[in-house]
């Protein structure tokens, strides 16, 4: 792939080539997360021409029209599904409504982008997919990780789109819907009675042992490469502008970072005059990266979390290093919002623009409700929020923020009671 540098060590800036590494840098174990450099003159020639040249009718839009910024060598590898291009939802009547009450004069131009249409209804869907292209590119059979659930299924089912098995670590808060996906998909399960910090060790344990292919967040540097074609969509959706602010839950940070590269990617190649501000938002029952970033201390491992989002518990963060370099190179921030924002949020979402999301994807918009409150958000700049993943994900989060039906007998009287507050009779 002559289009790729090296590898370069996140922590003490050590270069690999391609084939001299798999994983993490040598020399900083599981703290020396990767990065993939690219020659930027070679990917500019490549990408520049493919994307003035191509369309529609040529080529669908999904994760495949970023090819030549990818560190893929044969697009034949990627699974046939279609990845990405997710709808870019214009909201501004929303982001109106919520400065009705502010002191905002001027409400900020509200994006919001639905990763929940991706094919296995979540955003990991873009990382699986390069995660399949590599374990390809090595004749691996098999591919493994650790997750709270969407990495998880996303992997299954893009692994099952190719005929490749997937053995699959979950703590067991999992939510159901999530281990039903995985067991549909066919992957075997391993459910393990602890926390996703604690699968997550066995994973790695299990993949060096039987020499799997692994998938996780924060240990395979490709990951966020897939990630980071959110990026690629949102500045080619508006226009080849980069919005004002990006809000984005946070779990390992490996979304959070990955999409901070994608915008850096397209302001090295001159495809955007600016890089947005980054706004990770964790729940504040799981928040060991906004903790270190307001405290400017090292990161400390939570050990006790408690939050409705179980896809962002995360008590120790895998691509830390990552996640608080996007945070601050971009002048953004790390911030916590609480369970019942956060169920306020799925609400207000779902009632207001038609858009599901799970806890861990309305937590992003949870922020943005945050900071518009407290004053903190600019007046008139163009944000885009990004919902990560579907609520039919966890369903019994989703009624406990939507509320109960109303139970009535098979009679017209029953159905006049429960009615006739909210619906006068004519």
């Amino acid at each position: 792939m002559k289009h790729i540098h090296c590898l370069k060590c996140v922590k003490c800036g050590r270069e690999y080539a391609l084939d001299e590494v798999m994983y993490v840098c040598r020399d900083c174990g599981l703290d020396g997360t990767l990065d993939v450099i690219y020659d930027m003159n070679l990917v500019a020639v490549r990408l520049l021409r493919h994307i003035k040249t191509s369309n529609t009718v040529r080529e669908p839009l999904s994760i495949r029209r970023y090819a030549d910024l990818l560190p893929i060598q044969d697009e034949r590898l990627l699974p046939p599904l279609h990845i990405g291009w997710t709808p870019l939802y214009d909201c501004h009547e929303l982001g109106r409504k919520i400065c009705h009450n502010s002191q905002t004069a001027y409400p900020p131009r509200l994006f919001i982008k639905d990763d929940g249409r991706n094919p296995t209804a979540s955003l990991k869907d873009r990382a699986s997919a390069l995660a399949i292209v590599k374990a390809r590119e090595l004749g691996k059979t098999i591919i493994t990780c650790a997750s709270t659930g969407n990495a998880a299924s996303s992997l299954a089912g893009l692994a099952a789109s190719v005929g490749i098995s997937t053995v699959i670590f979950v703590p067991e808060t999992a939510p159901k819907a999530k281990v039903a996906q995985l067991l549909m998909y066919g992957a075997r399960v391993l459910m393990v009675k602890g926390t996703y910090d604690q699968a997550y060790d066995l994973c790695l344990q299990a993949s060096d042992t039987w020499g799997w292919y692994n998938r996780n967040s924060g240990y395979n540097p490709y990951l966020g490469e897939g990630k980071k074609t959110a990026a690629l969509e949102i500045c080619e959706q508006l226009g080849w502008k980069a919005p004002d602010k990006v809000f984005v839950a946070v779990g390992d940070g490996c979304i959070f970072g990955g999409v901070w590269k994608g915008f850096c990617d397209l302001y090295d190649l001159g495809l955007i005059d600016k890089r947005p501000q980054m706004i990770g938002v964790q729940a504040e029952g799981a928040s060991p990266l906004a903790d270190a970033f307001i405290s400017g201390t090292a990161v400390q491992p939570q050990r006790k979390l408690h939050t409705i989002a179980d896809s962002i518990s995360v008590g120790q963060p895998r691509d830390a290093l990552k996640a608080l370099r996007a945070a601050r190179h971009s002048q953004g921030a790390l911030m916590t919002v609480t369970d019942d924002e956060i169920l306020d949020a799925m609400r207000l979402l779902a009632r207001n623009t038609g858009i599901f999301a799970e806890p861990a994807g309305a937590t992003a918009f949870a922020g943005f409700q945050r900071m518009i409150q407290t004053g903190a958000m600019g007046e008139a700049e163009s944000v885009v929020v990004m919902v990560t993943g579907n609520g039919l994900k966890d369903i019994d989060t989703a009624i406990r923020a939507a509320g109960n039906p109303t139970i009535i007998e098979p009679d017209f009287h029953d159905v006049e009671r429960a009615l006739c507050d909210d619906y006068p009779a004519k």
